[in-house]
Parts: structure tokens; C-alpha cells; sequence
């Protein structure tokens, strides 16, 4: 059994990756928090409740909201969609009993439920880094209770996906939301298992995929088609607003690893202006395992396989 802690930023990728961590048999869910990077803290605590109540059959897991706030925000534009997830028909068509939101901050519960696990755990991050760091400043023995970090976040390219007036472009957004935290987590002893910009370019949303959902019949594929029923597919340009299963990807090579191949790097952190939170390939840098080659038949398999789970 994989037991696993969740921390995510509430944008459609996030939905979906909780999704799925619900409908994987071998994974125990056993911590989720939100930070609001990508979406907003309490429309997307809303939404994380509802899912797991419509999805997990488990025991109650137990969510906490973050306090972490950002060095560089994402465009309010990107966020919104918390605000629709939560909304969404298939997550409100019947009243269900409230998921409970822990008092402690993001940082602090998952001290907590480190500590409480017998065995060393498996962390998913699918934003920024900022609550890790945080716990890793309050409990630096937390590190001998994490047996991987998986992060999608960062790149490898010459070119990220942040626009921003005082930046020179090279960096990924979640990387640039809070560089320093990205540079302390690296800074640790962690294993990381990183999923990059370039790793998702691998798996893009297409029409093709949205229209086999809408041809299911099952809860699980309702629930993603309406998830992504407000993000643009790939068409014919690439640009800020063209979808990667980002988050998904990050999410499946967690819990199955052999649908990725990584490749050993070394890699610093930049925390400096106009570069905060480029990654860069360094003979002085430390370790990590980047996403190289995605089996993209069996990811999209893989998606189908978990969404025909769903009671």
C-alpha cells in the first residue's frame, strides 16, 4: 500500500489528480491541504471536500487549508476555476455529509500526519513548495518520514511559462511562486521525483479525449469531462492557455511508475531577479529524477482504467 499526502493549488488538474488518487486500490490517502496558488483557498477547499466525499471510500481523510501566501502570484485569471469545480453538477446533485478542515495550517498537518505514519511516506505536491518548506523549517526531522517527494513543477527548457514584468521567462510558474521554498526543499535530503513542463508536453488535452469521455456513461467520466469543459484543448497554437494533463501526469508516474522513464540531473534553483525559480542543470547542483518519456497510450489507459472505477 502507498500512503500518500496530497497538497495541491485547487485548479482543474488538482480536481482531477484527487480524482484519481480516490480510484488507485493500492494508494491510503491519508493527508490533503490546499494552497492558494492556482485557484482559491476556499472554494477550492469546498471542491476538495466534495470530491472526496462523492469519490473515497475509505475512512474520512483528513484536509487542512493552507496559510502560506505567495512571492509572486499567478494571473487571477488562471485561478478562477476553483470557483466552477466547486460548482460543478455532478459534485452538488445530492447532499453529503461535510469532510472536516483541520484547525492547524497546511504546514503544521502535515508535520502532524508525518509523524503519525508508521512508515516513511510518499508526498505528492502539485503547486508550489512553499508548505513543505515551511514544515521542513518547524520539523527538520521530518525528512526521515518522507520516503519521495513527487512535484510537477519546473523546467528544464530555456523557456517556462511565466509572463511577468519583472522576469526573464526561463521559469515555471510554481517554481516562480515561491523560488526560496523550492530552493530549501532541494537544499534537503529528500528524494525528488520531478515532472516538468517538458514531461507534460508529452500528454496534451485534445478534442479526441473529450469527446471519448462524453461517449461514457460513468460518474468517473462525467466528472472529468466537466472538470475540463472550461479549459481550451490543443488546437493550433501552443500558448499559456493550451492544456497539459500537468498534474495528472505527475500524479500517475506516482502511483505508476512505469508509465514514466526518468533521467538522473543535477540541478540549483535560482532566487535571484530576474530569474527566480529557474531550474538549472549543475555539476555543483543536487540530485533529482526528472520525467524524461511518457508511454503516452498506456497514460491515457491508465486515466480510463481509474475513471471506470468510480461507483
Amino acid at each position: 500500500m502507498l500512503n500518500v499526502y496530497f497538497n495541491h493549488d485547487a485548479n482543474t488538474d488538482d480536481f482531477t489528480s484527487l480524482f484519481f488518487l480516490t480510484q488507485m486500490p493500492h494508494v491510503h490517502l491519508s493527508g490533503v491541504s490546499v494552497i492558494p496558488a492556482d485557484g482559491y483557498l476556499i472554494p477550492g477547499l469546498s471542491a476538495t471536500r466534495k470530491i472526496l466525499n462523492r469519490f473515497l471510500s475509505q475512512n474520512p481523510v483528513s484536509v487542512a487549508a493552507s496559510d502560506s501566501r505567495a512571492e509572486h502570484p499567478f494571473p487571477s485569471d488562471w485561478r478562477m476555476f476553483s470557483f466552477s469545480a466547486d460548482a460543478l453538477a455532478c459534485l452538488n446533485h445530492a447532499d453529503l455529509p461535510a469532510v472536516d478542515v483541520d484547525e492547524q495550517p497546511a504546514h503544521h498537518h502535515l508535520v502532524q500526519v508525518l509523524h503519525a505514519a508508521a512508515e516513511p511516506m510518499t508526498l505528492l505536491f502539485t503547486g508550489p513548495l512553499t508548505d513543505l518548506s515551511r514544515a521542513l523549517a518547524l520539523d527538520p526531522s521530518i525528512v526521515s518520514k518522507i520516503e519521495r517527494l513527487y512535484w510537477m513543477g519546473g523546467t528544464l527548457k530555456e523557456r517556462g511559462n511565466v509572463d511577468d514584468y519583472e522576469h526573464d521567462g526561463s521559469a515555471e510558474w510554481n517554481a516562480f511562486w515561491d523560488s526560496q521554498a523550492v530552493k530549501q526543499v532541494f537544499d534537503s535530503s529528500i528524494a525528488i521525483t520531478m515532472v516538468s513542463l517538458e514531461s507534460t508536453d508529452q500528454v496534451p488535452l485534445t478534442d479526441k479525449i473529450r469527446h471519448h469521455w462524453a461517449m461514457q456513461a460513468n460518474p468517473g467520466f462525467d466528472f472529468l469531462a466537466q472538470c475540463y469543459a472550461n479549459v481550451p484543448p490543443l488546437r493550433f497554437i501552443e500558448n499559456n492557455s493550451t492544456y497539459y494533463f500537468w498534474d495528472v501526469l505527475t500524479t500517475l508516474a506516482m502511483g505508476y511508475p512505469d508509465l514514466v522513464k526518468t533521467k538522473q540531473v543535477k540541478v540549483t534553483v535560482s532566487t535571484q531577479y530576474p530569474t527566480h525559480g529557474k531550474i538549472s542543470i549543475s555539476e555543483h547542483g543536487r540530485i533529482v529524477d526528472v520525467v524524461d518519456q511518457v508511454d503516452q497510450k498506456a497514460f491515457y489507459t491508465c486515466m480510463d482504467d481509474l475513471a471506470k472505477r468510480a461507483k
